[in-house]
């Protein structure tokens, strides 16, 4: 799935792109940019967001978020890793992919 934002650059910000730095192909997710009331203001407030608190001391869970889906994010990343344990097949970076190459050669493949 592209990045919705790539001019933010948090893929190459992110906790897991340590893996992708040696070729694992890794599942990111992160904060929804769409609220159910005042949609139009969810990029805004991101943005402040990441702005003032990312990876600051104030980066921390607070009361008045609603983290009713977070149980449905959880069971959607188990199912993923369930998949991806018990498959046939290891995930594999998109052609063209700067993390591609890499991750052919740390499992012993030539692209």
């Amino acid at each position: 799935i592209p990045d919705s934002r790539p001019d933010k650059g948090k893929i190459y910000r992110a906790d897991n792109f340590e893996f992708s730095k040696v070729g694992l192909p890794s599942l990111y997710i992160g904060k929804g940019e769409h609220l159910l009331s005042r949609s139009e203001t969810a990029p805004l407030r991101s943005d402040e967001f990441d702005s003032t608190d990312y990876h600051q001391v104030t980066d921390e869970v607070r009361p008045d978020w609603d983290l009713s889906g977070a149980v449905q994010d959880v069971q959607l990343l188990f199912e993923v890793g369930y998949q991806v344990a018990n498959g046939d097949k290891f995930p594999e970076w998109k052609p063209g992919s700067e993390f591609r190459v890499k991750g052919s050669a740390s499992r012993g493949h030539q692209d």
